[in-house]
C-alpha cells in the first residue's frame, strides 16, 4: 500500500517546495485538486522539481475541457516527468459545471467514458502515427497534421485515473481508467459491498483485469501529538463527515449503514446554514466508521488492517501534518 500527499488545490508559487519536501519524506505521490488553483500548471511546476514521485491531479474537472486540450497537457506533463505524470479526472457537479464554468453537462457517466477513449484515441495517434478518428456522440476528433502532432517521447501516455462515488461512474473507472480515485466520504463496508464490485463489473464489461486498476482512498484520520492536535483534527473531520453526508449524492452510503435519517437531519440543516450544529450530529458510531483514530504511530498499522485487499494507496484526509518522521514511519508500516 502506497502513501500519497494529496493537496485540495495548490498556488502555482508553493507547488515545486511543496512537491520537493514530500519526496524528500518519503512520500510515493503528490497529487493536487481543482478548486481555487489550475493543477495542471501546479503539476508542472511540482514535476519539474522532483525526480521519483508520481505527480498528478486528482482531480482536474474533465467536462469544460476538450480532449485534446487535455490530452497535449498531459502528454507534455508525462514527457517533463520522464514517465512520472497521472491524470486523474472528474465530472465535478452539474452547478458547477454549468454555472461556473459555463460548461455542458449530461449524461455525466456516458460522456466520461467517452472522454477518456477520446484520450486514449488522440495518444494513439500521436505514438503510432495512425490517422485520428474518433467519432462519438460527445467529442469528435478526425483532423491531426504533423505540424501539431507532438514528437514521441519515449514515456508511453499517462496512466488515468478517474474519481467515482456511485456504481455508475465507478463501472465507467472500471471498463476504460487505469484507476479509481475514491472519495474520503466512503467506509471499508461501501468499498467491499458497493464500490469495488462495481469496478470489477466494469472491467469485466471490458474484458480487462480488475487487478489491473489501482484504487486510491483518502483515508479520514483524527490523530495528533498532543491534546490540541487531536482535538482539532477531529472537529475537522466531524465537520467533513457532516457536511458530506448533507449531500443528496452521497447519501447511499449511509443508506447502507442505516443510516439515512442522518442524512435527512444534515440536508435541512444545511439548508438553514446551521453548520456547527451539523457537526454536532455526527456522533462516535459514525466518527469510527468513517474515520481512523488512532495516535500517529499506529495509524499506519491501523490504515492497513482495515484497508488490505480495499486500496492500493491511501492519503492522509486530515488537518494533522506528519513529521519525517511520522511519514517514514507510515511507509515502512503501509507496506507490512
Amino acid at each position: 500500500m502506497k502513501l500519497d500527499a494529496m493537496l485540495l488545490g495548490t498556488r502555482l508559487p508553493s507547488a515545486a517546495g511543496s512537491a520537493a519536501a514530500a519526496e524528500a519524506a518519503g512520500y510515493d505521490g503528490w497529487f493536487t485538486g481543482e478548486t481555487a488553483h489550475e493543477p495542471l500548471l501546479a503539476c508542472t511546476a511540482a514535476g519539474a522539481a522532483t525526480s521519483r514521485l508520481q505527480v498528478g491531479t486528482a482531480i482536474a474537472v474533465a467536462f469544460p475541457r476538450s480532449p485534446m486540450h487535455v490530452a497535449q497537457a498531459a502528454w507534455d506533463l508525462q514527457d517533463l516527468t520522464g514517465g512520472r505524470f497521472v491524470l486523474g479526472l472528474g465530472s465535478q457537479v452539474k452547478a458547477h459545471v454549468e454555472k461556473r464554468f459555463s460548461a455542458t453537462w449530461s449524461a455525466p457517466a456516458a460522456r466520461m467514458r467517452e472522454h477518456v477513449q477520446a484520450l486514449r484515441a488522440i495518444w494513439h495517434a500521436w505514438a503510432t502515427g495512425e490517422r485520428l478518428a474518433h467519432r462519438g456522440e460527445f467529442y469528435r476528433h478526425t483532423l491531426m497534421t504533423p505540424f501539431f502532432t507532438p514528437p514521441d517521447h519515449g514515456h508511453g501516455a499517462p496512466p488515468v485515473w478517474l474519481a467515482a462515488v456511485g456504481p455508475r461512474m465507478t463501472e465507467v473507472a472500471g471498463e476504460v481508467a487505469d484507476g479509481l480515485l475514491c472519495h474520503g466520504f466512503t467506509t471499508d463496508r461501501y468499498l467491499r459491498e458497493v464500490t469495488l464490485p462495481a469496478l470489477t463489473a466494469g472491467a469485466r464489461r471490458a474484458g480487462r483485469d480488475r487487478d489491473g486498476l489501482e484504487v486510491v482512498l483518502p483515508v479520514f484520520a483524527v490523530t495528533g501529538h498532543d491534546d490540541a492536535e487531536v482535538a482539532a483534527s477531529e472537529a475537522f473531520v466531524r465537520q467533513q463527515i457532516a457536511f458530506y453526508g448533507s449531500t443528496p449524492a452521497y447519501r447511499p452510503v449511509l443508506d447502507l449503514h442505516g443510516w439515512g435519517g442522518l442524512h435527512e437531519q444534515l440536508h435541512a440543516r444545511s439548508l438553514r446554514g446551521e453548520w456547527e450544529a451539523m457537526a454536532a450530529a455526527i456522533d462516535d458510531e459514525v466518527l469510527h466508521t468513517f474515520a481512523l483514530v488512532a495516535p500517529p504511530d499506529r495509524l499506519g498499522t491501523e490504515i492497513r488492517d482495515r484497508y488490505a485487499g480495499l486500496a492500493d494507496r491511501v492519503s492522509l484526509y486530515t488537518p494533522f501534518v506528519p513529521s519525517v518522521d511520522d511519514v517514514a514511519r507510515l511507509v515502512r508500516d503501509l507496506a507490512g
